[in-house]
């Protein structure tokens, strides 16, 4: 049993956001239903026991998930205002891509990229710079995101027609990324 708790940690660890439910879970181990659920309530009694508080494992109508834990939320809303350094060249590329192409799946944006991406749209929906914006109608229901009012602000933009036709960057042959010249310009920070 004590392999199946690793298990079941890594794949909601890897699950994210999106959690995953008890048929979901069960078809990956191989297991019933009736096992799965057992194995996912052994695995959170034994979560719970094991001595650190600073994530729990949370349910969301069928879906389980890791979060952090709300008793901390004075320390995490810190370090979000506390840190100032300039997004990552991997999360302007993944907010570049949600902004054109919104409403757009995490999956859909991973394939534009071409590698995983959760962090990354965690680290932009802290920033209040893209949010979840409905549910795609297809299998699973996956998360739809796209970007929020503060990125508008930040990006000093009225609507999304202001954004730059995609050829025009392309022809423009030149290093400026239009998000890293505004941010590194001090419009946006770290805590907007």
């Amino acid at each position: 049993m004590e392999d199946c708790n690793n298990i079941i940690e890594g794949i909601l660890y890897l699950k994210g956001d999106e959690g995953i439910d008890i048929k979901e879970l069960s078809l990956i181990l191989e297991i019933s239903k009736k096992e799965a659920v057992e194995a996912m309530d052994h695995f959170i009694e034994a979560y719970s026991k094991r001595g650190f508080d600073g994530l729990q494992v949370v349910d969301f109508g069928g879906k389980y998930k890791l979060a952090t834990n709300p008793q901390y939320f004075p320390y995490y809303q810190k370090m979000v205002e506390q840190s100032k350094t300039t997004l990552s060249q991997a999360a302007l590329e993944t907010l570049a891509i949600i902004a054109y192409n919104q409403p757009i799946t995490r999956a859909k944006v991973e394939d534009i990229r071409g590698v995983g991406c959760d962090g990354m749209i965690r680290k932009l929906i802290a920033k209040a710079l893209i949010k979840e914006v409905g549910r795609e109608e297809s299998p699973g229901l996956p998360i739809l995101y796209g970007v929020t009012n503060e990125f508008m602000d930040a990006f000093s933009l009225a609507s999304l027609d202001e954004l730059p036709e995609l050829g025009d960057i392309v022809e423009t042959e030149s290093d400026e990324d239009i998000f890293t010249t505004r941010y590194q310009e001090g419009d946006l920070s770290e805590t907007d």
